[in-house]
């Protein structure tokens, strides 16, 4: 607990957190409430998966508050009195992973919610109850997956250390390389089906059953991934503790 407790000091002490916060935050409500505003009678917003456009890109200010997190240290240094006060390092990165990941569920339980409320009010006439278990996962479920996408970034800041190399990878992997993935011949679409954020989508999107009987029927497909809901988490879960798993890995081999 005084791990976590100073874990939870160093990581509020500086501005990242708040910034990378406030922009995930914004990044769930603002598209909800421009869906909202702009719907009309005739063009109303279908599903609850209307209010979570902005989705992918709160995850990129997540997975950057994460691995920020930790290159922040290294670069200022703050990291090697930690490892000093805790030789072993694997408590002190577990608890630092930890603190980011309690924090980017609270941020994503309250962005999710906002959105949905916003959307709701903003459009009244909407079918936005939540009147399934999916429903439920399409918007109290951006916790967990925020909390688990934190925890991955802590690891790829263990892996990288340098903020500019953490920024390019986590930036540009969930924007880009997943879709381009696709584009290899014969073997792109069988190997995107099981990459982590395509497959977490299928947790989010509730497997499709939110969308089925809404909307004269036309669900809205968002991943392609074999998974059902559930194990589409366990999955995503998996991953990022194995990316975890390699960056303590790393750091306990070169500080050796």
């Amino acid at each position: 607990m005084h791990l976590v407790a100073s874990e939870r000091i160093k990581l509020f002490s500086i501005a990242t957190p708040w910034a990378c916060g406030l922009f995930a935050f914004a990044a769930l409500v603002a598209p909800a409430a421009l869906t909202a505003l702009t719907a009309t009678e005739s063009r109303l917003p279908p599903t609850v998966a209307s209010t979570q456009f902005g989705f992918q890109l709160a995850l990129v200010a997540v997975l950057l508050l994460a691995a920020l997190a930790v290159t922040s240290e290294y670069h200022s240094g703050t990291i090697h009195s930690t490892f000093q006060a805790v030789p072993s390092r694997t408590p002190a990165l577990v608890a630092k992973a930890a603190v980011v990941a309690g924090y980017a569920f609270l941020l994503g339980e309250a962005g999710a919610f906002t959105a949905w409320l916003v959307a709701r009010v903003l459009a009244p006439d909407a079918d936005l109850a939540l009147d399934s278990a999916a429903d439920w996962t399409i918007v109290a479920g951006t916790g967990p997956v925020f909390a688990l996408a934190a925890v991955c970034g802590v690891g790829v800041g263990l892996l990288v250390r340098h903020t500019a190399g953490a920024v390019a990878l986590i930036v540009v992997y969930p924007l880009m390389a997943e879709n381009f993935v696709q584009l290899i011949p014969r073997a792109g679409q069988a190997i995107h089906r099981w990459l982590p954020l395509n497959v977490v989508t299928k947790f989010l999107s509730g497997g499709g059953e939110a969308n089925a009987g809404r909307d004269g029927g036309n669900a809205a497909v968002l991943s392609d991934s074999p998974l059902g809901p559930g194990w589409a988490l366990a999955y995503f879960g998996a991953f990022a503790l194995v990316v975890l798993a390699a960056g303590i890995t790393k750091v306990r081999r070169r500080d050796a």
